[in-house]
């Protein structure tokens, strides 16, 4: 494989004047910046609609797309929303984070106004529509009956819609026909928007790196229209939950919360489910990362109620029999394994057998309890390479908190002589290992501190997925520096 590299920065975090990232002319500002710095890879995390606690791994549904993208401007240059509708509107106090509450009430206000005309673009809407029914109509339904219970998660509303009533679920379709197409609206106009942004990208040689988490959650439009697919006992509630045992990263594990799978029946279906929704990733993305790929051969369970990880189990999951129904049915599928945390031999036999490549995240090396030490032991070409992402300290920090031994073992090894620059030190080092593609978060560029940059932190609600850069962030000087540095480590 040719050398590459390319940049983390999710939709969420670019800026504008709208409180959140958007689709719109920042989007295609940071496409040329890319450019300009010899960047071939855009990597983002999940666009699908975040849901409690502002998590992008924690979506209302794995097809939907994230309606706080969709950029304002470019809808009023569609004829869909007067400047007067929207400009005035408080979108938040601060450039440099995203006020969700905020922008809940405003953005979805805003967007409602677009579906008096959408009869100017019907007829993409209806091709739109019949290509994503699988999907798009359990999804609009779910959200808008979910609008009139004032939001609140399916498995609270009454029995007839929490159980999908036939009659109640056709007599509400029929009293709320303008809402429940609305949604679906929304939903194409951010299609719309991405296909757009993805077309220029590609014509600028960038490819986008979309990420794809392996569990849904459990107030989801997936998990209310199949049920089924789902490890629920007979009152629609988990038997069991998702997360990740207690290790030295997180001492109780991590408690996610997502309803598991029940692999049985989706192998029994073929797992069509699976093919069908990773076929719709990469139809959004050039290439498509999946989240907790260890999760494939053996997935931690954890009683639904516990509140710490302590009492869960490892299971077996699907192991190469999905994949095989996977590589057959979508022939030159780009996939990326995320295979972090707890790796046993299923893991990496599973890996070995998809031919994905794997990812090594360069802060784990240095004595964060990991059982495998890549800088070390050598690396493989066919993989990627960060020096953290979005559930990592931004590299300045995790420097300046390592003990001296290990910062001893960092200044040695990426030759660092000064704390002012041991965080490009360490950019510069990281580019120039051994794996054929290399991905470097923009807060790794700046230089910035956690609590200037950190987009998640495990485990833990609230104060994540905040951060948004500035413009003036990648600018042509950073744009020089990287482009320079890309070549220097023989990828451009």
């Amino acid at each position: 494989m040719e050398r590459k590299a390319g940049i983390l920065l999710h939709i969420s975090s670019l800026p504008n004047k709208y409180g959140i990232g958007t689709l719109g002319k920042s989007a295609y500002q940071f496409v040329d910046f890319l450019e300009k710095a010899g960047q071939k890879y855009w990597q983002v995390l999940p666009i699908t609609p975040t849901n409690y606690g502002d998590s992008p791994y924690q979506s209302s549904s794995v097809y939907a797309y994230n309606p706080y993208f969709i950029d304002l401007d470019i809808l009023n240059e569609m004829g869909l929303l007067r400047k007067c509708e929207y400009q005035k509107e408080f979108y938040g106090s601060n450039p440099q984070t995203i006020d969700y509450e905020c922008l809940f009430e405003v953005k979805n206000r805003v967007l409602k106004n677009v579906w008096s005309r959408h009869k100017l673009y019907e007829k993409p809407f209806k091709k739109f529509c019949k290509e994503n029914a699988n999907w798009l109509e359990g999804y609009a339904l779910y959200e808008a009956i979910k609008e009139s219970f004032g939001f609140t998660a399916w498995n609270t509303w009454p029995d007839e819609y929490r159980l999908r009533d036939e009659k109640t679920l056709k007599k509400f379709i029929k009293e709320h026909k303008d809402e429940i197409e609305c949604k679906k609206f929304i939903q194409w106009l951010f299609y719309y928007q991405w296909m757009n942004l993805k077309e220029y990208a590609a014509d600028k040689g960038i490819e986008i790196i979309g990420d794809m988490p392996i569990y849904v959650a459990y107030d989801s439009a997936d998990v209310w229209a199949n049920p089924e697919m789902f490890w629920l006992d007979e009152n629609l509630n988990p038997v069991k939950v998702a997360g990740c045992p207690p290790d030295a990263f997180s001492p109780d594990g991590q408690l996610w919360g997502n309803p598991l799978y029940r692999w049985d029946l989706m192998k029994d279906e073929n797992y069509s489910w699976w093919v069908s929704r990773i076929s719709k990733s990469l139809e959004l993305f050039d290439i498509v990362r999946i989240d907790h790929f260890r999760g494939f051969a053996g997935y931690f369970t954890i009683p639904f109620g516990d509140t710490t990880a302590h009492n869960g189990c490892w299971m077996e999951g699907p192991g190469y029999e999905l994949f095989r129904v996977v590589n057959k049915e979508l022939p030159g599928a780009k996939i990326i394994a995320e295979n972090l945390g707890f790796l046993d031999e299923s893991v990496h036999q599973l890996l070995e057998a998809c031919g994905y490549p794997g990812m090594y995240i360069m802060q784990f090396d240095f004595g964060n309890g990991y059982d495998y030490s890549p800088l070390k032991d050598g690396l493989k070409a066919n993989n990627v390479i960060y020096t953290g992402t979005h559930d990592n300290q931004t590299i300045l920090s995790w420097y300046n908190e390592l003990n001296d031994h290990l910062k001893g073992c960092v200044d040695e090894y990426f030759g660092i002589t000064s704390n002012d620059d041991a965080f490009l030190k360490i950019v510069e080092g990281t580019l120039k290992t051994i794996p054929d593609t290399c991905i470097i978060p923009l807060q790794d560029y700046l230089g910035l501190l956690d609590c200037e940059g950190r987009m998640n932190i495990p485990s833990t609600l609230g104060c994540n997925w905040l951060w948004r850069c500035l413009r003036t962030d990648y600018n042509a000087s950073l744009a020089k520096y990287i482009k320079k540095i890309t070549k220097e480590s023989n990828r451009l």
